[in-house]
């Protein structure tokens, strides 16, 4: 194979798992929002048990109620059960970005090995108007795709230490969860589609296919 339809074979993988970005990252956003609310909830509901708890019912007007306090305690720990079912939920959702982007990123650099003898070091590394090197590319998505990695698993993890019994751990919940959003680089993602967005546009442009083509 030419050096140029190698290059050209790489470009297009590397398209493809930009477009593939983009469209997790917009998922990945949108789930993350939906999480907002159901972590507020879960505060909210550990108050309530936690007031419940410190409550002495038989020295309140409800003493006349001798079920109330059971009844009470049960409807809000199975309003925290189907809570955490939720945020189960949208963890599924993540780890289906997190999947996506790793099997989108190890196909794009295994269409790079197979092309990799035929591009050489040198082109691989070289910048031009029109493009960030193939090096740069790929050196992008494996951050992306470490970002996924690691915000899940401490998702996951964060989640699977919280026990419904645990009142103190679910009320802070929201502030660990938001902890986790903060490691690393949160705008990561953006920022490198922003830097390929010219890429991803010219690439579709066929024009460009051929000035490029012919500049090789």
């Amino acid at each position: 194979m030419s050096q140029k339809q190698a290059l050209l074979d790489v470009h297009q993988a590397l398209q493809k798992s930009f477009q593939v970005v983009q469209q997790q990252e917009r998922v990945w956003a949108d789930t993350l929002a939906v999480c907002t609310p159901l972590l507020s909830s879960l505060s909210n509901l550990a108050e309530q048990l936690q007031a419940c708890k410190s409550l002495t019912f038989s020295n309140t007007a409800f003493r006349d109620f001798p079920d109330l306090e059971s009844r009470l305690k049960y409807k809000l720990n199975r309003a925290t059960g189907t809570v955490l079912e939720k945020l189960g939920e949208q963890m599924n959702v993540l780890r289906k970005v997190r999947d996506t982007t790793s099997n989108q990123v190890a196909a794009c650099f295994q269409t790079y090995e197979q092309h990799a003898d035929s591009i050489g070091l040198t082109l691989a590394v070289e910048r031009s108007a029109l493009s960030p090197s193939v090096a740069d590319m790929l050196e992008w998505l494996q951050d992306i795709e470490r970002l996924y990695r690691n915000q899940y698993l401490s998702r996951r993890l964060l989640l699977q230490s919280i026990s419904a019994e645990n009142l103190t751990d679910i009320h802070a919940l929201s502030q660990s969860w938001g902890r986790v959003s903060e490691q690393g680089d949160p705008d990561v993602v953006p920022d490198i589609l922003l830097k390929a967005s010219f890429f991803m546009e010219t690439r579709q442009d066929s024009k460009y296919c051929k000035d490029y083509e012919s500049e090789l």
